[in-house]
């Protein structure tokens, strides 16, 4: 069972003795009550809460972006149930690490004492050594925690995620991040923050507990050596490096953003788009991705309903090229804007996309004879290219009723244009070009 005292809030948190250890250790929370954020999963009622006001110990994955508390949750479960606590990273650990974590356990088990296994950053970890946990956590060997900021439906075997309850942890709120602060303020007393200052350092740590007390941590630093008693937001500009929002370039975060970039364009909001755009530059997204994207998004999305703008895109990615960081992001954001505001036409798209799955449903049809090339004798004698029609010679520049696909194949129609910008003209031209064809078969 869990010890009664596991929810009840101390008057202050009991930070460690050792004044040198860093101030996240410091403020390492002591029991579930001390911990700041993740009240959808701690608050009363509420998943994991009951899950601890059980007493029955299980596998979990955590689930949760850096800095939110998934290693700290893991420890306090280990304290709570008195279970030894085995950590190992999957950045760090090999076959050997889990093997001497499996023997530790198997004495635990002898004395008898419960083992937690707690596996941090678990989606680095290939098929074959997440599969090696299994048989364990079957046994009841050790329970499995396993903390990642990767969606475990991609990166944690299926038979793995069947065995332990999944929790997502969320980044924290401003308001939990000043609350944090609050009690970090205490641990540094000679620390003095004007107004405004607290709101520009929650921005920064952009949801990260570890990273808010990092930059306290850096700012006391910079406060003493400066000897500045009061610290206003243009000592935090000056004493702090840029710091960059979290962005995981390889992450789940990155392809969220990547998505809502290309639906903001899609949907046809500029400033959604831009939004998009200049956030995943401030978070440290290579731009030359971001134009390649771009270019995505000019011929999915809007092909031949305005063909500039395929070309517009290029000409950005060329200058962002010539001019680099930070002058050449002002033509990416252009050619987004104009993206934006484009009219839209997945036509192109469905077009290519129809053509290519037909193609892979059919055989290799041969080339008809008269769309043959025929540049030797042997080739005019055997018929290559006799009867074809030479478009420009025709009325309208057009050979009314002459087929190319081939001949044991039907007429197809992969292409079909919208009503919107350039492909209307598009459409009004094929449907007089069609009429042109009909008429040639009834002569």
């Amino acid at each position: 069972m869990c010890p009664p005292d596991l929810f009840e809030t101390p008057d202050s948190v009991a930070p460690t003795t050792d004044v040198n250890a860093p101030l996240a250790e410091r403020l390492r929370p002591q029991s579930l009550a001390d911990v700041v954020g993740q009240t959808h999963l701690l608050g009363p009622g509420k998943p994991l809460r009951l899950a601890f006001d059980s007493g029955k110990l299980h596998s979990m994955i955590l689930w949760g972006p850096p800095g939110v508390g998934k290693t700290t949750l893991a420890r306090l479960t280990a304290e709570a149930f008195g279970a030894d606590f085995i950590a190992i990273s999957a950045v760090l650990s090999g076959v050997k690490d889990i093997r001497e974590a499996v023997e530790r356990a198997r004495m635990n088990k002898s004395i008898p004492r419960t083992t937690i296994l707690f596996v941090d950053e678990v989606h680095r970890f290939n098929k074959a050594q997440q599969d090696a946990f299994l048989p364990h956590v079957e046994s009841g060997l050790f329970t499995f925690i396993g903390a990642t900021t990767e969606n475990p439906s991609f990166e944690v075997i299926g038979a793995l995620r069947s065995r332990a309850q999944v929790y997502v942890l969320k980044s924290l709120t401003p308001e939990e991040l000043v609350q944090l602060m609050t009690r970090a303020l205490k641990e540094l007393p000679q620390l003095k923050l004007m107004e405004g200052v607290g709101p520009m350092l929650a921005a920064y740590a952009d949801g990260d507990a570890r990273k808010l007390l990092n930059l306290l941590e850096q700012l006391d630093t910079a406060a003493r050596t400066a000897q500045v008693e009061t610290i206003d937001t243009s000592f935090v500009e000056n004493a702090l490096a840029q710091s960059l929002r979290r962005f995981d370039k390889g992450g789940e975060a990155f392809y969220d953003q990547i998505s809502a970039l290309h639906k903001s364009v899609r949907g046809s909001d500029p400033d959604a788009s831009l939004y998009w755009l200049v956030r995943m530059l401030d978070g440290g997204a290579d731009p030359r991705y971001l134009g390649r994207r771009l270019i995505r998004m000019a011929s999915e999305d809007i092909g031949l309903a305005d063909p500039r703008a395929l070309g517009l895109t290029l000409d950005a990615v060329a200058t962002y090229e010539r001019l680099g960081s930070p002058e050449g992001e002002l033509a990416l954001a252009q050619a987004c804007l104009y993206l934006a505001c484009a009219p839209k036409s997945n036509a192109a798209y469905m077009a290519y996309n129809a053509a290519r799955a037909f193609i892979q449903a059919n055989p290799s049809n041969d080339v008809p004879i008269h769309l043959r090339n025929a540049p030797t004798k042997l080739m005019k004698e055997l018929g290559y290219g006799r009867a074809y029609r030479y478009a420009h010679d025709e009325p309208e520049a057009y050979a009314a009723g002459e087929r190319y696909f081939p001949d044991d194949i039907q007429e197809q129609n992969f292409y079909q244009p919208t009503p919107r910008g350039l492909e209307g003209k598009i459409a009004d031209k094929l449907a007089y070009l069609r009429k042109l064809d009909e008429e040639a078969g009834e002569g």
